[in-house]
């Protein structure tokens, strides 16, 4: 198996306020758009995205509707953490250092998907 590009799909109630999440504060762009759904990517290594609109009338029981966060690894996380607070973007988890090397902050688009920013550094000694 040969994997060329990698996607998540997000299943939110409205999937342009979500975009319009991705686009002003992470950097995305929209690529592909239909009736019920649009696609973002970036021209880094990032995930693409596909914003899926929830429709209760189609889902079938056992096709599950799961939360999913949504993980970037980025460096520079102090001062996009800084730029995310001055936008208004919601942070639910402020900018933090975890002990096993990693610093990391959490936000959410407003339709509730969990967006996890995270910077890999050196863990701290004591």
């Amino acid at each position: 198996m040969n994997i060329v590009s990698s996607a998540i799909s997000l299943t939110v109630v409205d999937p342009v306020v979500s975009s319009r999440f991705f686009t002003t504060h992470l950097g995305f762009r929209e690529i592909l758009t239909g009736e019920d759904f649009i696609a973002l990517g970036r021209d880094d290594a990032a995930v693409d995205l596909v914003l899926m609109e929830r429709d209760l009338e189609r889902w079938q029981p056992g096709q599950g509707l799961a939360d999913a966060v949504v993980v970037f690894t980025v460096t520079g996380l102090a001062t996009e953490y800084e730029r995310l607070r001055s936008e208004g973007a919601t942070i639910t988890i402020p900018l933090r250092r975890e002990p096993w090397g990693e610093l990391m902050m959490q936000l959410t688009d407003p339709n509730g998907v969990t967006i996890r920013l995270t910077e890999w550094v050196p863990p701290a000694t004591g």
